[in-house]
Formats: C-alpha cells, structure tokens, sequence
C-alpha cells in the first residue's frame, strides 16, 4: 500500500467522493427518486473531480487502481444516461457501493508517478483503453442484469419491475460491440506506439497477451452472434471471459508490479 503517496486533497477529495456514494447506497429505500438522483449526480461530480486532480494536479499519478476507478466512473456515467431513457433501471446501489470502493482504492494505491510521453501514440493508447474498459464494463454489468432478470423470470418469484430482458440483450451485445471497436482501436495505437519507444511493433509482454486474448474472445462472441445467434448463459460467460482477460491484461499487470513486486514500471 502507497496511501502516503497521496496528497492531502486527494484524501480529502476521496473521502468526500466515498460519503456521497454511501448516500444513495445506504438510503436507497427511504430516499425519494429525485433526492436520489441528486445524490447520485453530486457523487458522480466528485468522483470525476477527484479523477482530474489525480491527473492534472500537483503531482500527477496513474496505475491499475485509479484505472479501476476511471472505469467505475465511465460505467456510472453510462447509467447516468440510460436512466433518462430506461427509469426502470435497477443498478443504483451496485453502482454507488462500486464507486465507493473504487475511489477507496485509488487512495490507497495512487499508482506512479506520471512522465512526459515520449509519442504522441501514448495518450490516445491511453485514453483507448480506457473507454474500452468503461465500455466492456458496462456490458458486464448489463450482462449481470440480464441473468439475473432471467432467473427471476424462471423462477417466478416476483414481478419483475425492470427492464425487459430482450431490451438488455440489445444493450449488453451494443456495449460489447463498441468495446470491442475500441479496443482494436487500442490494440493498433498500441502497435504505433510499441514502434516508436521500442522499435518495434509488438512487444510480447503479459498485457499485450492479455490483450490480444480479450480481443480474441469478444472477436468470438460477435461472430458467434451474427452466424450462431448465440444468447442467454453462453454469451454471458463469454462476455465475462473476455472482461477478465482485459481487465488481468492491464490492471493485473500493474497490480503486481506496483503492489507484489513494488516496481514503478
């Protein structure tokens, strides 16, 4: 753990993120929807200001936990907007308990420091990867609503209030279908910049492995889909697969360098 690494506004700004998450997480069912709401917003406007002071602010710092909490914001961002569209979407409380717990961690573990990019590949590299994370995420989650509003509709255990399962279908193989654009979009910046810092196209490394992998796993599921119409419980554990591969191609890279191994790079 790195937690002295922090400045004291990002604690500060932290602690108050994580206070207006645990509002509309631990009031859920004795807030009105509009208090709600706002709560959710203020969160969510914290959440992205304490993102931009970790890097823009006096010393600008990345690595696999404010990773993990710029995907959590982009997924709350996505929710944000289907709310207006869908208001029967049930997720609040996942989302918010997940937003608290990804902003704990980029406290906890800041990442490193953050230097002068070296091609101009880097920043779209990253910024590429980033929304393709965001991207897959959302699909993971609305894949778990999917299977979940399944086994609902199976078991007939209550009326299911939510949104139609063949509506979150759709959304959960749209979010995979732009996630998997963008990560191809990754992957070729990727190539770009492997080229000009090293000299060459790929660079072998677990995270290029992990990468390619994913790649290879949501390449399957789309085709499976467009050829087999693959759907239900084999699409999900695809979905989920290759989320895991993704999220291990990056975030577990730099987890064991950062936290196991103690490394900067």
């Amino acid at each position: 753990m790195i937690l002295s690494s922090a400045s004291p506004a990002s604690v500060v700004l932290t602690i108050a993120t994580a206070a207006a998450y645990a509002v509309p997480a631990a009031g859920h069912s004795r807030l009105s929807e509009q208090w709600a709401r706002r709560a959710l917003l203020a969160a969510w406007l914290l959440h992205g200001l304490t993102l931009g002071w970790a890097l823009l602010g006096d010393s600008p710092r990345f690595g696999f936990a404010p990773a993990v909490s710029m995907t959590a914001w982009l997924v709350l961002t996505v929710y944000a907007i289907e709310r207006q569209m869908f208001p029967q979407m049930q997720a609040r409380w996942a989302l918010t308990a997940l937003g608290s717990f990804a902003v704990l961690l980029a406290l906890a573990f800041p990442g490193t420091p953050m230097h002068v990019a070296t091609s101009p590949w880097l920043p779209l590299h990253w910024a590429l990867g980033i929304a393709a994370y965001g991207l897959f995420a959302a699909a993971v989650v609305h894949a778990w609503l999917m299977q979940r509003t399944e086994q609902t509709m199976r078991q007939a255990t209550e009326p299911h209030a939510g949104l139609p399962l063949l509506t979150l279908e759709r959304l959960t193989f749209r979010f995979a279908t732009a996630g998997f654009v963008l990560l191809s979009a990754t992957l070729l910046a990727g190539v770009f910049f492997s080229e000009v810092l090293y000299g060459r196209a790929w660079r072998w490394d677990h995270k290029t492995v992990f990468s390619v992998l994913s790649w290879g796993a949501f390449a399957l599921l789309l085709l499976g889909r467009a050829r087999f119409g693959w759907r239900g419980r084999k699409a999900v554990r695809v979905i989920y697969v290759g989320s895991l591969l993704l999220l291990l191609a990056y975030v577990g890279s730099r987890f064991v360098l950062e936290v196991l191994l103690r490394r900067t790079a």
